[in-house]
C-alpha cells in the first residue's frame, strides 16, 4: 500500500502524540504540527528518529500549506488553566484553526478530522448526553472560549461538509487520561495523582459529587482510527468516552489508594460554569463500528500513575 501523508496539529500534546504514535505503526507518515503552547517535546521524543516522522513548529491559527492525504485537528489548550491564559487565543485557535485545516483538506480532497469535545453540551440538563442533545452553554461565560470555539468550529465542519463536500470526521471527546498527560495541566486526573505522590492535601472543588467519566487514552485513540475508517457518509458528530460515572470523591479515594498516599482532602469552592454531571452515551460509536472502552479505571489509573512517578 502506498504510504499516506497525515497531518496532526496538536500533535506533541496529550492525545496528539498517542495518535502520531498508532499512526506511524500503521506505516504513514506523519506530520506534528505544534506551536508548543501546552505540546511538550518529551511526548514526541521517541519519534524523532523515525523518516516518517516530521515536525512542524507551526501554530495553526496562521495559514500552511501542503499536500496531504489526512488531517487530525487537534490543536486547541483542552484544560481549564491553559485555556483561560488567554481566552481569545483559544477561540482564535478553535476557529482559525478549523478553517485552516478545512480549507487545506479541500485543495487535496483529503479527509479532515475534528477533535471536538463534550464541552459543547455544557451544563448538561439531559443525562446521559447523547449527540442529539443540543446543550446547555453560557456563551460568555470564563469555559466560553473552549466551549464556544468547539462548537463553532463542529459549525464550520457542517457547513463546508454541505457547501464544497469536504470529508469529515468529528468526534465529541469525553474526559481522558493517560501517560503524556502534562503534570501541571489543571485537570482533575492529573491533579489528583501528582497531590497524592508529593502527599499534598488533595483539593476537591465544590462537594465532589459533580461526576465525569474517564476514559484511558488507548481506548480513545482506537475510536479515532476506527471513525477514521469509515465510510464517507458517517462524519459524526460521535460521541467517545467511558460511560462509567465517578464523582469527584470517588475518584480521589482511588488515586489515595493507588498511590498509599498520605493526602487529605480538602474543599474549596467551584469554579464558575463546572458541569455537574458528565457521561457519555456511546451507542452511536458501537453502531457504527463496534467500539467501546476496554480499560477500566483502575487499571488506567495505575498505568498513569507510573508515569506520572518520574516527575
Amino acid at each position: 500500500m502506498t504510504k499516506k501523508t497525515v497531518l496532526v496539529t496538536g500533535g506533541a500534546g496529550f492525545l496528539g502524540s498517542h495518535l502520531c504514535k498508532a499512526l506511524l505503526e500503521r506505516k504513514n507518515r506523519v506530520i506534528c504540527m505544534d506551536n508548543f503552547f501546552t505540546g511538550r517535546q518529551r511526548n514526541i521524543a521517541p519519534f524523532m528518529n523515525n523518516p516518517d516522522f516530521e515536525v512542524m513548529n507551526h501554530d495553526v491559527i496562521n495559514p500552511y500549506s501542503f499536500y496531504v492525504d489526512e488531517i487530525f485537528n487537534l490543536a486547541c489548550p483542552a484544560s481549564p488553566p491553559h485555556y483561560q491564559r488567554d481566552p481569545i487565543s483559544t477561540y482564535k485557535t478553535n476557529i482559525f484553526g478549523a478553517l485552516n485545516a478545512l480549507d487545506l483538506a479541500d485543495k487535496w480532497n483529503a479527509k479532515v478530522f475534528q477533535a471536538s469535545t463534550s464541552e459543547v453540551y455544557g451544563d448538561a440538563q439531559l443525562h446521559p448526553q447523547p449527540e442529539t442533545y443540543w446543550g446547555n452553554v453560557n456563551p460568555h461565560g470564563i469555559r466560553s472560549c473552549y466551549d464556544e470555539g468547539k462548537r463553532g468550529a463542529e459549525t464550520l465542519f457542517f457547513d463546508y461538509h454541505r457547501q464544497h463536500g469536504t470529508r469529515i470526521k468529528v468526534v465529541r471527546i469525553f474526559n481522558t487520561y493517560g501517560p503524556n498527560m502534562n503534570p501541571e495541566d489543571g485537570r482533575v486526573v492529573s491533579n489528583f495523582i501528582m497531590q497524592a505522590l508529593k502527599n499534598e492535601d488533595i483539593t476537591i472543588y465544590g462537594d465532589g459529587k459533580q461526576t465525569r467519566s474517564f476514559c484511558y487514552c488507548d481506548d480513545l485513540i482506537r475510536g479515532w482510527l476506527c471513525l477514521m475508517d469509515s465510510d464517507d457518509s458517517v462524519t459524526g458528530p460521535v460521541n467517545m468516552g467511558n460511560p462509567g460515572e465517578f464523582t469527584m470523591l470517588e475518584l480521589a479515594e482511588k488515586v489515595i489508594a493507588l498511590t498509599n498516599s498520605k493526602s487529605k482532602l480538602v474543599y474549596k469552592p467551584l469554579p464558575g460554569d463546572d458541569p455537574k454531571q458528565r457521561r457519555p452515551d456511546i451507542s452511536l460509536a458501537g453502531e457504527l463500528f463496534g467500539w467501546k472502552p476496554e480499560v477500566q479505571l483502575e487499571e488506567g489509573l495505575k498505568r498513569t500513575i507510573e508515569y506520572f512517578k518520574e516527575f
